[in-house]
């Protein structure tokens, strides 16, 4: 097949929406090897460096004077051209963006130091778009889309938050819909009028930096909340209740109802119960109901590749319902466990179906079956070692307490766990070294009559004195610490544990320790 055939082709598959219309064919045999272009886009941007630090060198004290916006505008409109020129070779393209991106930065710089908000963000935005409509590169395109949709968000949240009329949070959240709000807009509108290359290669920019931002107004996701800990609540708090989730459920309803307009084989029960499942969710997750929106916008005109991008903000969004701290947490398991009965029996008749319908080769032999008892086995049997030596241990361990360290009482309570700081010499954590050692260092501490501990030195090895223990320490956070960081409890008991003052653990002689509670002033259990 010819290059003409695979062209024809390639159109053919566009008319037809199996293609977005900004799509390009893969090169033929006289497109570049991919080394080649990656050996010489690395070539242009090690160029660039001493470009760039000789336009430093003789325009620093221009800048000094004020005059980094006119250095900024001179750099933009080189950048501009270069990537402008026709048949422009791979080299001078990549030169040209590191141009770019110092003028956006300088210009910026001037911008945000001369102007007040919001105007910067305003003229960024503008300046970003204009730049993506006129130069070629499709992929330069997209990332100008996404940062034009940047600094509309900007521009939209210093507007609303200068008057004061929501919170943050909302506002944040209210930003990001209006920027999805006006890529759907301006995407339905270039449909309709005919679709142009360039303005699609803006809009996948300006959709995927949406998503991103809806899904960040959600919060912190999965594992990544917990490892960053109180940053996890970010933008989460009781502004999520309300109306931002009568929105959300409103636009999962509209989503739905277009896909089954576009779509007549989804007008069936099981489908409209799946969707209503989705649009209840909504109601909690406000940001879940304009990105089902934008994924149905991106299935209905092909786009796969942004599609892909809205089916890992669904994921996120459903990941930080965790740490949605307006809900209880047994409110949350709830939700979530009620959510994956009905999709499961709304499930169940078409895996029934495709059950009948396989033909009998296809049916999983005794080795799957096996495999995943075995795993099952293999699960259980290190979960109920791993918990028949923590019971040895408290049983066996020597009761000691360990004094916590001052810490802020306003972020000492976070959710349904509180913050542990545990006093440790300084010379202490300085000498443990790092986190990536062989073994786990261990202190040694005295105790008092009330067995209260007091951190000593770091053992080296020589033996202990009478009233010594030794504690093994714990990496967290970066850091050591005894044991946990953390102590979890029932939600509603914050100020039952907020009188804590000691941390109460069973060590063993070799220093293995368990945080077992937490006691009062006088060591009074709480």
């Amino acid at each position: 097949m010819n290059r003409a055939q695979v062209q024809a082709l390639w159109r053919q598959a566009q008319a037809r929406r199996l293609l977005p219309m900004d799509a390009v064919p893969p090169p033929g045999a006289e497109g570049r090897p991919w080394p080649v272009v990656l050996l010489t886009a690395l070539g242009a941007w090690l160029a660039a460096v001493p470009l760039l630090l000789t336009v430093a060198l003789v325009l620093g004290p221009f800048f000094q004077h004020g005059g980094a916006g006119w250095a900024g505008v001179a750099l933009l409109v080189v950048a501009v051209a270069m990537l402008r020129s026709s048949g422009l070779p791979l080299f001078v393209e990549q030169l040209a963006v590191p141009l770019l991106l110092t003028g956006g930065a300088s210009l910026g710089f001037a911008l945000f130091q001369d102007l007040a908000e919001p105007w910067p963000a305003l003229v960024l935005a503008s300046l970003a778009g204009a730049i993506g409509w006129v130069v070629r590169p499709h992929w330069l395109k997209a990332c100008l889309g996404a940062a034009a949709a940047f600094f509309t968000a900007m521009t939209l949240w210093s507007v609303v938050w200068t008057g004061r009329h929501a919170g943050q949070t909302a506002i944040y959240w209210l930003s990001w819909h209006c920027c999805a709000a006006l890529w759907l807009a301006a995407v339905l509108r270039e449909q309709a009028a005919g679709l142009r290359s360039p303005f699609l290669a803006l809009a996948s920019g300006w959709g995927a930096m949406s998503l991103l931002g809806l899904a960040l107004s959600s919060g912190m996701a999965m594992l990544v909340g917990g490892g960053l800990g109180g940053l996890a609540a970010a933008h989460v708090g009781s502004a999520w209740a309300g109306w931002p989730g009568g929105v959300s459920t409103a636009l999962a309803l509209l989503a739905a109802a277009w896909l089954g307009r576009a779509w007549p084989s989804l007008r069936r029960p099981g489908h409209v119960g799946v969707a209503l499942v989705l649009a209840g969710l909504a109601g909690f997750m406000p940001a879940l109901g304009a990105v089902l929106l934008m994924t149905t916008a991106c299935l209905l005109q092909a786009r796969w590749q942004l599609a892909a991008t809205a089916a890992l903000a669904l994921l996120w969004i459903v990941g930080s319902f965790y740490y949605q701290l307006a809900w209880p947490l047994v409110t949350k398991a709830q939700v979530l466990a009620v959510a994956g009965v009905l999709l499961g029996l709304l499930a169940w008749p078409s895996w029934r179906r495709a059950v009948a319908m396989a033909p009998a080769s296809a049916a999983p032999g005794r080795a799957p079956r096996l495999g995943a008892a075995i795993s099952l086995v293999a699960v259980l049997a290190v979960i109920n070692v791993a918990i028949a030596q923590k019971e040895a241990l408290i049983a066996e361990g020597r009761p000691v307490f360990v004094p916590l360290a001052p810490v802020d009482p306003r972020s000492l309570m976070q959710g349904d766990f509180m913050r542990l700081n545990f006093a440790l010499p300084r010379d202490v954590a300085q000498r443990a070294g790092g986190l990536l050692g062989a073994a786990r260092p261990r202190v040694v501490a005295r105790l008092d009559d009330r067995r209260v501990a007091t951190v000593l030195r770091l053992h080296d090895g020589a033996p202990l004195a009478p009233g010594e223990l030794l504690i093994e320490l714990t990496p967290k956070d970066g850091r050591w610490t005894v044991v946990t960081d953390a102590w979890f409890f029932k939600e509603g008991e914050a100020g039952r544990w907020s009188r804590a003052r000691f941390g109460e653990f069973r060590v063993k002689p070799d220093g293995q320790a368990l945080l077992v509670g937490l006691r009062g002033e006088a060591l009074d259990k709480l």
